[in-house]
């Protein structure tokens, strides 16, 4: 038998821990110096003619291959700000969804964010197969894949199709 109460304070807590990653990674984001980027990340884009393949000729010859190390792109940093903002808005909605006590409204957020993060999980790990590979990426395939994992139990697992699971205990003058 499921427990609804237990169940309700794990996603309140789920929901809780989102919303402080998301309001932490998103405000770092959006207040990222360039320079810092610029180390961290550092360019690192490779670009071959068609038909070329890459060789320790191809690093050492500009002709064929364009080597961007470290320089810094504008575009790159203001898509970052931007999914930045986004991540502080979700980061709220989510917080302020744990005063919700409409159960589908819960279960249906618990879906939406299950498909978010695996679908940035898979993105991200698409992007360390095909290109520059390195650390952050396992770090935020990681946290995307636990996160989205932890919503698609909650929706999908055990008890995830009642309705109780996702709301409080209401007494008749609070029913509506």
């Amino acid at each position: 038998m499921v427990n609804h109460k237990d169940q309700r304070r794990h996603l309140d807590l789920l929901f809780l821990t989102d919303s402080f990653v998301s309001l932490v990674f998103g405000t770092a984001a959006l207040v990222t110096p360039h320079g810092l980027l610029q180390k961290i990340g550092g360019g690192g884009c490779i670009i071959f003619l068609p038909g070329e393949y890459p060789t320790k000729r191809h690093l050492t010859e500009n002709e064929h291959i364009r080597y961007f190390a470290g320089e810094y792109s504008h575009s790159a940093h203001e898509i970052l700000r931007l999914y930045g903002c986004l991540r502080i808005a979700v980061g709220w909605i989510i917080y302020h969804a744990r005063d919700v006590d409409d159960g589908r409204f819960r279960r249906n957020l618990c879906e939406a964010l299950f498909v978010c993060y695996i679908l940035q999980a898979v993105a991200v790990l698409r992007a360390q197969f095909t290109d520059r590979r390195n650390t952050v990426n396992w770090i935020a395939i990681l946290l995307l894949s636990l996160i989205g994992f932890g919503y698609g139990r909650f929706r999908f697992g055990r008890g995830g199709d009642m309705i109780k699971v996702y709301e409080l205990p209401q007494n008749n003058k609070t029913a509506r």
